[in-house]
């Protein structure tokens, strides 16, 4: 029966009862009326009810065009989307490529390919098996074709497929991933046990305290003994963004001037930086700071290397602790007398740690997410460890060490790229005591684009492994208790730095995936919704500001799975990526307290000379070529942050594989199917166009 075409209910005010008669008169100038029964006729018309067949023609009209409109706009974006692919993979535009990256992932993308391949011909044959009626031989009621009821060659090869798939595929995906959830809640109980020493901790209001009242001590030879001989180091390499507010911050700390030296110690190699790092320590150098500068000759070992090197002087003998700090990072003036007294009575102590604050934790979607994981280690795990345990990982900056500790446990090692897990497991093997102070903060800068941030995260997990396999003999046989071993292996390195990342991508970026093509192997609602749901909210709960982003997190650690498991693995089988080290890309960003003091600077400095009597001609010289380099140099132009559509692709893919599964059980498996398929295409075409340039 054709529809019916009733346009009344558009116009009509108010509804009526009975069944109305439509009169349509061929004059176009005459109404549209309507007669709901016989005394209707004879009562009077109300013209505003009615519209002429010209309006109703126009509304038809403007149904049509928007009807066309939408197919075009589905026709422009499927258009679109094959231009893209025709450039990305035909004509290569976009893509830019290096051998030497290319090389070593080759092995990576062919895996890549026929997975891919292999997934789009399995979804080819469901969609042909679907529209063919067989997907209802699973149904027990109905009768299973034998060999002889099979007239369809195709048919014979589905019914194979899926016998196959639920004898051979099946049984060993179901395996690994109950393996894969054993792992999910030993981390998870591991996550709430922190969770909850951090609640008693804020509870009983547990924190080291020190008595601030000797600080004030008008005693001169107390005073020297209340201010001891601090090293504070600043090391960097070609850190131009950086450099003058990190030096700046550190010149600023109030402590005695003549029981404090600041060394800075530079490994660039850019003849330019090194020229605006020495102008910039001479300025403070003649403001009474009592800071050097200092360049290796031979820059190996990277920040351990360059540590190790500066440590060697023959004035370090002089100085009882020493403070690092990295480039970006701009300690408060009171950082020392906040930290050091703490070493007072307490000769077992050898680490003081603060922790890092982010000036620029708000700036985009990845720095907030970071920033919940950040949080997370330093308000929970840092802290609940450096109580409970009095040991935790060193952070590499923003901490005091004792230098008799430092020395005592075999100082700075090159042996591996996190020399700061490296020397603070040497010093607890050697029975050296840390501190955490989670009041007292450090701003620093989080990376803003994912480029630096994946590269980070590969250093920080390739690491641990990579030192794990060189310290597990010592830990062995060390004279520290048999539990304090069983915390540094199964949980400071297999569970927290092993388990984490193999679960992660095992479960959710290999086996979830896996299920939409293999529904035997199912998986637990309460694993891939409930129990990371509940995870994440624990996660967030150090950056309660970040409630509104648990989703994006939640996949976005997902995702991150992938790079953090390759660095897991190049780290533990020491491959060549496990000792590369990039440094991290700054963007330069200050704290208010910074900006103000930077302003007061530059207004002092408009009154002053602009050369000063007491300098060289060399130094002249230096200053006007570092000045005209400065009028020459070309404005920095803001890069916008790439869009990293393999990533955000896999996080759409893994959130359709957890909802399909959700609702497998209600029967909805094809249609799921079917968007999956596309996404697995979308995720295939992109990564072999960009071939992870």
């Amino acid at each position: 029966m054709a529809p019916r075409l009733d346009f009344s209910s558009f116009w009509a005010k108010e509804s009526r009862k009975g069944t109305p008669v439509v009169v349509t008169m061929e004059n176009p100038n005459f109404s549209v009326v309507e007669i709901d029964g016989p005394d209707a006729a004879f009562r009077p018309v109300d013209k505003s009810r009615g519209k002429n067949a010209k309006q109703v023609t126009w509304v038809l009209l403007l149904k049509a065009h928007r009807a066309v409109s939408c197919i075009g706009w589905v026709a422009t974006l499927f258009w679109t989307l094959l231009s893209t692919i025709k450039k990305r993979l035909i004509f290569r535009q976009g893509v830019s490529m290096e051998n030497g990256k290319l090389g070593n992932q080759k092995l990576l993308f062919t895996v890549i390919r026929v997975f891919l391949f292999t997934s789009l011909a399995i979804l080819a044959f469901e969609v042909v098996a679907y529209y063919k009626g067989w997907h209802y031989f699973r149904n027990p009621s109905l009768h299973i074709p034998g060999t002889s009821d099979i007239q369809s060659l195709l048919h014979l090869v589905y019914v194979g497929w899926l016998s196959f798939r639920a004898d051979y595929i099946a049984p060993p995906i179901q395996a690994l991933s109950k393996f894969c959830i054993v792992l999910f809640l030993i981390q998870s109980v591991d996550r709430m046990i922190l969770s909850l020493g951090c609640l008693w901790i804020k509870l009983k209001k547990i924190k080291p305290r020190i008595d601030r009242e000797s600080l004030k001590s008008e005693d001169v030879e107390k005073s020297k003994y209340e201010y001891p001989m601090v090293l504070i180091q600043i090391p960097m390499c070609n850190e131009k963004e950086v450099y003058e507010q990190s030096i700046s911050a550190v010149c600023q700390i109030d402590w005695p001037k003549d029981r404090v030296l600041i060394q800075v110690l530079d490994d660039s190699d850019d003849e330019s930086i090194q020229w605006l790092i020495k102008t910039e320590v001479a300025n403070w150098s003649q403001k009474g700071i009592n800071i050097i500068y200092r360049h290796r000759v031979v820059r190996t070992g990277y920040k351990a290397g360059n540590l190790k090197s500066a440590m060697s002087c023959d004035y370090v003998r002089d100085y009882e602790f020493v403070a690092i700090f990295d480039a970006d990072f701009q300690p408060n003036p009171d950082f020392l007398k906040q930290t050091v007294p703490h070493f007072k009575d307490n000769p077992e102590l050898g680490l003081v740690q603060a922790r890092w604050a982010f000036v620029n934790k708000e700036e985009n979607l990845l720095t907030r997410l970071q920033n919940v994981n950040l949080c997370f280690h330093f308000e929970v795990e840092q802290q609940v460890n450096g109580v409970f345990l009095n040991f935790f990982g060193f952070n590499g900056t923003a901490g005091v060490w004792r230098i008799k500790a430092l020395e005592g446990s075999g100082g700075w090692l090159e042996r591996t790229t996190v020399e700061d897990m490296d020397i603070a497991v040497r010093a607890h093997l050697n029975g050296w005591k840390f501190i955490y102070l989670n009041d007292v903060k450090v701003p620093c800068e989080v990376p803003e684009s994912y480029e630096a941030y994946r590269k980070q995260q590969h250093r920080w997990h390739s690491g641990p492994m990579q030192l794990f396999r060189l310290c597990l003999p010592a830990i062995i046989t060390s004279k520290i208790s048999a539990w304090k071993k069983a915390n540094l292996i199964l949980l400071f390195f297999l569970l927290r730095k092993l388990i984490l990342p193999f679960y992660s991508f095992t479960l959710f970026c290999i086996i979830l995936p896996l299920t939409m093509f293999v529904p035997e192997a199912e998986l637990p609602a309460w694993v891939i919704c409930y129990v990371p749901v509940f995870m994440s909210f624990l996660n967030i709960l150090p950056s309660p500001k970040s409630f509104p982003f648990i989703i994006p997190y939640l996949l976005f650690e997902n995702t991150m799975s992938v790079t953090k498991f390759n660095a897991m693995v190049s780290g533990l089988f020491q491959l060549g990526s496990s000792y590369e080290w990039v440094i991290t890309k700054k963007t330069g960003r200050s704290s208010e307290l910074d900006l103000l003091a930077a302003a007061e600077r530059e207004t002092k400095m408009v009154n002053q000379l602009p050369v000063h009597r007491g300098a060289s001609e060399t130094e002249l010289s230096v200053l006007n070529r570092i000045m005209e380099q400065k009028e020459v140099a070309p404005k920095p132009i803001k890069k916008a942050n790439k869009i990293y559509r393999k990533e955000l692709a896999l996080a759409f893919l893994l959130l359709t594989a957890s909802v399909r599964s959700l609702l497998a059980a209600q029967g909805v498996h094809f249609y799921f199917l079917l968007f999956q398929g596309v996404t697995f295409l979308l995720v295939g075409l992109d990564l072999i166009g960009e071939q992870m340039s």
